[in-house]
């Protein structure tokens, strides 16, 4: 009986030796993105080009996506540069690009670029994941 218990006791030991804990290999594994979002307030009303003595105006609300709720606090701190680099560039879109599909999308992308270059530039970090136009009303 004796030795039976110093048998199972090693066979024990050596189970517990060779298997893998599952929470060791969790340090190795990265965190899941906890995405957040920072909308520009108020909305941007700006103007576009337009033929003819007409102006052209767009609303826009616009969303931030950042990957971590710790960039939210300067995506904020950078709110005035990102808003006017948006007008910056819608207020050079031609009409017929404001008002299609394709190249709405073309203005969020350059948008998203422009704005990530410059935050790239204020803060060296690439802060936006996304930039999303919420509302986009035009008249």
């Amino acid at each position: 009986m004796m030795k039976s218990q110093i048998v199972n006791r090693v066979l024990l030991l050596a189970c517990l030796l060779f298997t893998p804990f599952s929470f060791a290999s969790d340090e190795a594994t990265p965190a899941k993105p906890q995405y957040s979002y920072y909308t520009l307030a108020p909305d941007i009303t700006t103007n576009y080009v337009t033929q003819g003595k007409r102006l052209g105006y767009l609303r826009l609300q616009v969303d931030l996506m950042v990957i971590d709720p710790s960039l939210v606090k300067i995506v904020e701190e950078h709110a005035p540069l990102i808003r006017d680099t948006i007008i910056t560039i819608i207020g050079q879109q031609p009409e017929a690009k404001v008002k299609s599909l394709a190249g709405r999308e073309e203005i969020r992308q350059a948008c998203l670029d422009k704005v990530n270059e410059l935050l790239i530039a204020e803060t060296n970090q690439k802060l936006l994941t996304e930039l999303l136009f919420t509302k986009y009303l035009y008249q």
